[in-house]
């Protein structure tokens, strides 16, 4: 095939060609600029200490992510949310016991760091990741909450967390919860250095106030887990609530139960069921 070329004095063939040189040149950059850029993003390394918005980076160790997740006794129909999640590690791990797991990571360059660790995991179906600020994400559709942030972070998040469904297990890597207590505590000693203890929080149902036992009047004081109070004139001890679940002692008696909403049901050791409801 032939192309015509008009006649054109050489100073303007010459500007011709140069213009069409300098484009095929821009169009080359052009087309080359998105392939730099998704090799960049692909050679992205975080580096330990990193500034982050509410953290510095510092990854969970690999020994204490699977202890935090045996402390929960996750199981594939449990759904985990990461807050704060890094490179992906705990998420990827979630994923590859047969949970539905999700990392929260307001770093745009971890999340796509993250997707990539997922995929080659084999598990990027169920091991997602969203930018987005933690303090602005829903966590009720979480079973599990998992995260490595600082104590004050934690205490900030704290409202939120009890107000989830209760038996929903928090599960944080060595930081506090200020004067909620953690309802267990492990540190391992084997490939961990530093940061080496996980904290489980197990987020209590709420009971505070009075309840009719069976004609007698339940009046329960709660500080989280931990209960106190009477039923009719007889202190009860030894009383705590494990998510829904309640137990405490009367007279020797020992109560168990399952919290649901206004009502409470149970055994009574030696005494057969009980039953209780709002007063």
């Amino acid at each position: 095939m032939q192309i015509a070329i008009p006649f054109q004095r050489p100073g303007v063939r010459a500007a011709s060609a140069a213009a069409l040189a300098l484009a095929c040149v821009l169009g080359a950059a052009a087309q080359a600029a998105p392939a730099a850029a998704t090799e960049q993003q692909q050679d992205y390394e975080p580096s330990v200490g990193q500034d982050g918005k509410d953290v510095i980076w510092v990854p969970t160790p690999q020994t204490l992510v699977d202890k935090m997740l045996d402390m929960a006794k996750v199981t594939p129909r449990d759904r985990l949310m990461d807050l704060g999640s890094g490179d992906g590690r705990t998420v990827i791990t979630a994923a590859q016991r047969g949970l539905t797991a999700q990392g929260i990571e307001y770093n745009p360059d971890l999340v796509a760091l993250s997707r990539r660790n997922a995929e080659r995991a084999g598990v990027g179906d169920r091991a997602t990741f969203v930018a987005a600020d933690l303090f602005a994400t829903d966590l009720s559709k979480a079973d599990v909450i998992t995260m490595f942030l600082l104590s004050t972070i934690n205490e900030k998040l704290r409202p939120r967390l009890l107000e989830l469904a209760p038996g929903t297990r928090v599960v944080s890597n060595t930081f506090r919860m200020g004067d909620w207590e953690p309802d267990a505590e492990e540190t391992v000693t084997e490939n961990c250095s530093s940061y080496c203890t996980a904290l489980l929080w197990i987020v209590p149902a709420k009971v505070q106030g009075k309840w009719d036992v069976d004609g007698q009047t339940l009046h329960l004081e709660q500080h989280y887990q931990k209960l106190s109070g009477k039923l009719g004139s007889v202190p009860i001890s030894d009383a705590r609530l494990n998510g829904a679940e309640i137990a405490f002692t009367v007279d020797g008696v020992r109560y168990t139960g399952v919290v649901n909403g206004k009502t409470m049901s149970g055994k009574a050791a030696g005494r057969g069921s009980w039953s209780a409801r709002r007063a």
